[in-house]
């Protein structure tokens, strides 16, 4: 009950305070986001719970009609991430990951700095695909029984969390913003990214973090001693049949992927593909899944989203995004590389203290307006905007990577808070460089 009492606490004096320099429906709509973002951070109420209340608020406070409201929570872009998620289903029911796991790990050198790299490696290219969430579910497991050294298993964990960060933005389904991002350009009619182009694009980005933050995270462990590695189980039958299916799906939407002027692609829709593929784990002889594993489907997930979705037209709608980007006019006077710097550096740092989903709904309007007279250069300023929000790596309510390996009870908040300091630096300086140099015009 204090959760509550403090969240509603937080939403008026946050009303009070917007009441002295925005409009009532403003003020109001700023105290109803930061009231959501309070309940979603304290855990008072459960996370799906607190993603419907837009339903309910947004009407009564005549902030949106519920016919504003309530498409936000069936976007197409939706069905794209429950395809996801029945695939990561299969992926955990079938324990593919565990072979994947220990795979990548015997890359690497069998020492502290080898074994950081390869959990930070494993856990960002399996967040590229699946959930980062689940990812970091699957992988802390493993990285609590490498060793029973507790200063490595505080850098093996902070590199799973860390990986599943950084490895979450490859792909357009590696974590909640991307999908935020996607439903945004949509409603806005600026054409997205496709799956391979959205890779090709963020590719530098992911490598240069790879690079940087498992050797930060190695720099004071790097002569412990370490545990040999246990073998990788032989794939068995069931695991060979989904991963061909993995395969199949892969090659299908690389071979979707237009490279123009050269070749258009096939034309298919992706979220129909995600999910044409994610209900093909149910078939019969085919998939892995029956109806009750549906029950694993993280549905406030996708309540989530449609929160998110809704807070973003909202601030769109009611005119707030384009208030607050008047009161942050000084930065339309900025040269474009610095425009990124700043936005990248506001959005990372901003992100520490909230759900990084919650703050990508709340920037992506805000920074659209000075984004969408600049012609072909929107892109990347949104697209900086999405990315900064999943790199932050300080705090554990900044993302949820964070605070799964926070509840192993292993690590400080005063570690990962000094160790994500230099991350945060690092994925900043990266993003705003490689999006001034490679994806602006």
């Amino acid at each position: 009950m204090k959760g509550i009492i403090s969240a509603v606490a937080i939403g008026v004096a946050l009303f009070a305070l917007a009441s002295l320099s925005f409009s009532l429906k403003h003020a109001l709509l700023i105290g109803v986001v930061a009231l959501l973002v309070a309940l979603w951070t304290n855990g008072a109420i459960a996370l799906g719970v607190v993603s419907l209340f837009p339903i309910i608020l947004f009407p009564a406070l005549h902030i949106l009609s519920l016919k504003d409201v309530a498409p936000n929570y069936s976007k197409s872009i939706i069905f794209l991430f429950l395809g996801g998620f029945m695939i990561a289903i299969a992926i955990a029911k079938t324990n593919l990951h565990k072979y994947f796991s220990y795979k990548l790990l015997s890359l690497f050198p069998n020492t502290p700095r080898g074994i950081i790299y390869s959990l930070a490696v494993t856990s960002a290219l399996l967040s590229s695909i699946l959930s980062n969430t689940t990812i970091t579910l699957m992988l802390m497991p493993i990285g609590l029984f490498l060793t029973q050294n507790t200063k490595l298993k505080v850098r093996f964990l902070l590199a799973i969390a860390y990986g599943a960060s950084i490895g979450g933005i490859i792909t357009p389904i590696g974590t909640p913003p991307n999908m935020l991002l996607l439903g945004f350009l949509d409603d806005h009619h600026i054409l997205a990214p496709t799956f391979g182009e959205w890779m090709i694009k963020v590719a530098p980005v992911a490598l240069l973090m790879l690079l940087t933050v498992p050797f930060i995270l190695s720099m004071s462990v790097k002569n412990e001693k370490i545990e040999e590695l246990k073998e990788a189980a032989v794939l068995n039958s069931t695991q060979k049949r989904l991963l061909y299916i993995l395969a199949a799906l892969v090659v299908l939407l690389l071979v979707n992927t237009p490279i123009k002027p050269y070749y258009h692609g096939l034309g298919l829709n992706e979220k129909l593909i995600l999910l044409g593929f994610g209900l093909l784990m149910f078939m019969p002889k085919i998939g892995f899944l029956t109806w009750d594993d549906s029950r694993d489907i993280p549905y406030e997930i996708v309540f989530l989203f449609g929160a998110g979705f809704t807070i973003a037209k909202a601030f769109a709608k009611t005119g707030l995004a384009a208030d607050i980007a008047h009161k942050l006019s000084f930065i339309s006077n900025m040269p474009l590389l610095w425009m990124l710097f700043f936005i990248a550096l506001f959005v990372s740092f901003a992100t520490e203290v909230t759900s990084n989903t919650a703050l990508t709904a709340i920037a992506l309007p805000i920074f659209y307006e000075f984004a969408k007279n600049m012609g072909d250069n929107a892109l990347p300023v949104m697209m900086v905007t999405t990315i900064a929000a999943s790199y932050a790596f300080m705090l554990p309510i900044a993302t949820p990577p964070n605070a799964i390996v926070m509840s192993s009870r292993v690590i400080k908040v005063k570690e990962m808070a000094k160790v994500g300091f230099f991350a945060n630096i690092a994925g900043v300086i990266y993003l705003s460089a490689i999006a001034y140099v490679l994806w602006a015009n």
